[in-house]
């Protein structure tokens, strides 16, 4: 299989590359990487080289001039570009702080700023896929990936999927405080589990080894609560009361003015720390001349970026730091390579990913794009059937999910009223004089 990654300076694609390098089926036969940024993409070029040295008959790498050839005999795209890079992210910080709202990178007012600029970018290269790749699979990773999957399924339907790292990290971390069996969680036989919502605004609400559902007595007892990320954000209490671990970004809406607080008390957004680290990083790096040094400093700034992960959430529920475990993740580069596995193997795998809803929540639109566990064989992701979800897990998705396709019409068709309404609905924002005044600030490029 030929794969392409779009975003190919990106910090996080050698993450990607060693799954490459460690996968014992060698599935991969070429790595195509394609960048807008020439010098980000020699750096991290030098770094994949640094990883393959030692390695048995590496995956080799290519290096695209353009994204016309980049796409050109690909089998699978990843896309995991930044439109308007580090430099955007902090405008779309900013712009809400400064009107006293959220500022996130893909929640709220932010995510929305972010989606307008970003989903221009993702259909012109679903356009592209369409014209010189018709066969290959779209494995998107961009940010907000919810509605930048659904924009690009209007042109590649069911041949674009989007991933997440944070569901699966979600569940293996449930499933290791509650003391599940390691090796029942890798057989579909044994284990199994009930997670939907949308990108970034998700549930896990069952969990079941060997036909016994773990997550309540999870719930029930604080000491194993307290050892993992989910349940140290959240507390026991709030846990217990909503009967389910939700997505780490749900503690945006569930504790909106104590992370609020938490940022405005800051002098640096998440944007302005990674554009400082990454951006050191790689001006460091260039200069290194050492492929050993490149890779070390890569570590070493990858390890500080995610120890430092939604720091103000965690500051604003007792400056906790994550542990080991916390760390693990789900790892999107994994998740990205079981996808493709399931894919090409046509092997029934069940995977948290983001794909048209169809039936599974009867309350939303069939094409509507929801973050749900899936089915994956030869003919693509297939949504499984779920509970039917509570009232106010339901409410709230319909209103973000408004909020998303107001952001698309806004993108594609140039539509103030669109984006002026995709703000003021947005329960992080909560008033439309305020949503005005964004959409001001963002025009003048404020």
């Amino acid at each position: 299989m030929r794969l392409t990654i779009l975003g190919g300076g990106g910090f996080r694609v050698p993450l990607v590359y060693r799954a490459l390098l460690d996968d014992p089926a060698r599935s991969v036969s070429e790595l195509t990487l394609y960048d807008t940024d020439p010098a980000r993409v020699a750096v991290i070029s030098g770094v994949l080289a640094r990883l393959a040295q030692g390695r048995p008959s590496p995956v080799p790498v290519r290096v695209a001039e353009s994204l016309d050839a980049a796409l050109t005999g690909a089998d699978f795209v990843f896309s995991a570009i930044r439109v308007g890079g580090t430099e955007g992210r902090i405008r779309d910080e900013r712009i809400p702080l400064a009107e006293g709202v959220l500022g996130q990178e893909t929640v709220g007012a932010g995510g929305i700023l972010y989606g307008l600029r970003t989903i221009p970018v993702a259909l012109h290269i679903a356009e592209r896929v369409a014209a010189l790749a018709p066969g290959a699979w779209v494995i998107n990773f961009t940010n907000p990936a919810g509605m930048v999957t659904e924009a690009m399924a209007q042109v590649l339907g069911d041949r674009v999927i989007g991933i997440c790292d944070s569901p699966v990290g979600l569940v293996r971390r449930a499933a290791r405080a509650a003391g599940a069996d390691p090796a029942a969680l890798k057989d579909p036989a044994r284990s199994g589990y009930d997670y939907v919502g949308l990108n970034h605004l998700g549930w896990l609400r069952s969990l079941t080894v060997d036909g016994t559902d773990v997550l309540p007595a999870l719930l029930a007892d604080e000491s194993a609560l307290g050892s993992f990320e989910e349940g140290r954000l959240f507390g026991a209490e709030w846990l217990r009361v909503l009967g389910a671990l939700p997505n780490e970004y749900l503690h945006y809406y569930y504790f909106r003015r104590e992370t609020l607080h938490s940022i405005q008390d800051t002098a640096q957004t998440r944007g302005e720390f990674l554009d400082h680290q990454q951006g050191g990083f790689f001006e460091r790096a260039a200069a290194a001349g050492s492929p050993d040094a490149v890779y070390e400093l890569w570590e070493r700034t990858r390890l500080e970026r995610e120890e430092t992960y939604m720091a103000h959430s965690r500051e604003a529920t007792g400056g906790w730091q994550r542990d080991s475990h916390d760390l693990e993740g789900g790892g999107y580069d994994r998740v990205a390579l079981a996808l493709m596995h399931a894919i090409a193997g046509n092997s029934g795998r069940r995977l948290i990913l983001n794909v048209r809803n169809g039936t599974t929540v009867p309350q939303l639109a069939p094409d509507a794009i929801v973050e749900t566990v899936c089915e994956v064989t030869s003919q693509g992701a297939r949504p499984l059937p779920c509970t039917p979800l509570r009232e106010d897990q339901l409410g709230l998705m319909l209103q973000i999910k408004s909020v998303e396709r107001a952001t698309i019409d806004a993108a594609l068709y140039k539509d103030r009223d669109a984006a002026l309404r995709a703000l003021a609905l947005h329960p992080l924002v909560d008033s439309a004089t305020v949503a005005s005044h964004i959409l001001e600030r963002a025009a003048e490029g404020a």
